[in-house]
């Protein structure tokens, strides 16, 4: 796993395709995209007061103060802050991530779905949270709430810190991890699941659900497995103490592109980061064949998405 340095004015419409392509690929392949100074503006001295006084509420429903674009509206914010402020600069803060993103890779933007970003306020080391929920564990990303269906996750991450750098711990990429623990993580179960019952019913009481006016999403075997692997290596003590570790320093102010259910990743300490996540789907990658669904059902042997 690699750390890719990336000038930032090649975030411009003006990139080559193939410099496009190659910085795709390596994404794909599980390294990191970093730009050593963030290529759009970072909030300014005001904003970053506002930020820093910004308190989540109820950190046991929110581990981040969450922003959806679609929406325009901030989630977990708790009250007695500038909540106008945290609006804004997460608003623009989307704006600019995605934009990065869509010039850097204009394949990908052409299909994806654009997803929540976030503020993270809380100093990561020694912090408070369940075991599922822990910043700090070696994992892969998978929502609970938000089903990929096979699609990819994408984030870009900014350092907003004016002073410390979030160190990160990664280690193997999915590709290299899933033959020695996916089986063991119950994969082989939720194969068979799906041999056994097809997916029909599970299309079939999303179809009902949509016709009783019920909200919901199918959860394929692929997304049901990848949120039993992110739940496996967090609790997983062996893994998280005897894995291969690669350890990272993001400096204040940079920005860093990476695909996290690729890249296992643990944070080890940084406090006041900012992030954009989209959802990539497999028809939009240039190297499907290293993508975590076709990882997986190669090793299952059967479809694993509706």
């Amino acid at each position: 796993m690699s750390e890719y340095a990336a000038d930032p004015t090649h975030a411009s419409s003006a990139l080559d395709p193939a410099r496009r392509r190659w910085y795709a690929e390596r994404l794909e392949e599980g390294h990191i995209l970093l730009f050593a100074r963030a290529p759009f503006p970072l909030p300014d001295a005001g904003e970053r007061a506002a930020l820093s006084s910004a308190r989540q509420a109820s950190a046991a429903y929110h581990k981040n103060i969450s922003y959806r674009p679609g929406e325009d509206r901030v989630k977990g914010l708790a009250r007695g802050g500038d909540g106008a402020v945290v609006q804004r600069v997460l608003r623009r803060y989307s704006e600019n991530a995605t934009r990065l993103l869509t010039e850097l890779f204009p394949f990908y933007a052409a299909h994806w779905k654009l997803d929540f970003a976030s503020f993270r306020p809380v100093e990561e080391r020694g912090r408070q949270l369940s075991l599922r929920a822990r910043n700090d564990l070696l994992h892969v990303d998978s929502f609970p709430t938000r089903p990929t269906n096979g699609s990819r996750i994408l984030r870009v991450f900014t350092n907003v810190n004016p002073s410390a750098p979030r160190r990160w711990i990664t280690t193997d990429t999915f590709d290299a991890l899933a033959p020695r623990l996916a089986m063991e993580a119950g994969l082989g179960a939720i194969a068979a699941r799906t041999r056994s019952r097809g997916r029909s019913a599970g299309r079939a009481v999303v179809r009902l659900a949509r016709r009783l006016g019920i909200a919901g999403e199918e959860r394929s075997a692929y997304d049901r497995f990848m949120l039993r692997f992110h739940h496996y290596l967090k609790a997983n003590a062996a893994f998280q103490a005897d894995c291969p570790k690669y350890h990272w320093e993001f400096p204040p102010g940079s920005t860093w592109v990476v695909l996290t259910d690729m890249v296992p990743h643990a944070v080890e300490s940084g406090q006041f980061a900012l992030e954009q996540t989209v959802i990539v789907p497999c028809r939009a990658l240039v190297r499907p064949d290293v993508a975590p669904l076709t990882v997986l059902e190669r090793l299952s042997g059967v479809p694993l998405t509706a």
